[in-house]
């Protein structure tokens, strides 16, 4: 048995323990996993977020040999005990949770590099929480040929035309017509995919606003089923895919800044070139409201 001493945090609504392990002696099995995120018999929670240094983990070593400013890796898990690649909002809670128990340093202004199983993602405080530049993105999906993927869903009419989307994780983006379209899903069964990706995929149905820019600003609402979590509130990564699919349907004038509202709150996606491709950013609240000790 192993006594930890554990952080709850969430990003609107996405939430995740954390936990700090700094040279991973802790055997953080699935098994343990899923005891921790049983919302019945354990904390509960979307994901488990352990604070591990870079070199101190196989997957983060070649990360640390070219970044070292990226101290700290976030070895994120889903709730089901599988490991995942990247996760929007677990980034930014991951960026407060370390500020905020001291182990980092992060003046205004100031860059905090984290190592990810997608690579190093750079964050900044922003106005309302943490602002992550999640890098380039692309369409399409490891293992998948062509550019669409068909998605049933329970109580969605027919099989409907996906658009898989890369941003560090899989995803498939699923347009809707109506409110009452998007609120009539149910979620608790897993959407499925043809042909299926090999490591599976988050899944975003997706309501473009009406209109769907203002101001300059393009404005959708959205829905996910997350890869080895079920539906949850709030998907950062599902929040860049929705935006990034939305803008590449609505064509060469559709604007470069999103707003996508989610069942826990609104997020704000940003494009923006660079020297290396286009970049997306998230930015959002992030949030801790309590401690604790468990044994697992």
């Amino acid at each position: 048995m192993t006594e930890l001493h554990f952080t709850k945090g969430h990003g609107t609504g996405n939430d995740f323990v954390l936990f700090a392990d700094p040279d991973a002696t802790v055997d953080l099995t699935p098994e343990r996993i899923r005891a921790i995120a049983d919302r019945r018999f354990g904390v509960g929670a979307d994901g488990v977020i352990r604070a591990v240094r870079t070199a101190a983990v196989p997957d983060g070593r070649s990360i640390a040999a070219v970044a070292p400013e990226a101290e700290w890796f976030m070895d994120y898990h889903n709730a089901d005990g599988s490991v995942a690649e990247m996760c929007g909002n677990g980034v930014r809670v991951f960026a407060r949770y370390l500020t905020d128990a001291g182990l980092v340093d992060l003046a205004p202004g100031e860059t905090l590099a984290i190592g990810t199983r997608k690579g190093v993602v750079d964050l900044q405080r922003s106005t309302n929480g943490f602002s992550a530049d999640l890098g380039r993105w692309g369409l399409g999906i490891a293992g998948l040929d062509g550019d669409e993927v068909l998605v049933r869903a329970r109580n969605l009419d027919g099989a409907r035309p996906g658009l898989p989307i890369d941003v560090g994780n899989p995803h498939v983006v699923v347009a809707v017509a109506t409110d009452d379209e998007l609120a009539g899903l149910d979620l608790t069964y897993v959407p499925v995919l043809e042909p299926a990706p090999p490591a599976g995929a988050n899944v975003e149905f997706v309501l473009p606003g009406d209109p769907l820019v203002r101001d300059g600003v393009g404005h959708i609402t959205m829905r996910v089923h997350e890869r080895g979590s079920g539906e949850t509130l709030s998907c950062g990564t599902g929040a860049v895919a929705a935006a990034l699919a939305v803008r590449h349907w609505a064509g060469p004038q559709a604007p470069d800044t999103w707003r996508v509202r989610v069942p826990g709150g609104v997020l704000t996606v940003r494009m923006a070139a660079a020297e290396d491709g286009e970049h997306v950013a998230l930015s959002g609240p992030a949030d801790l409201v309590f401690e604790g000790d468990l044994t697992v």
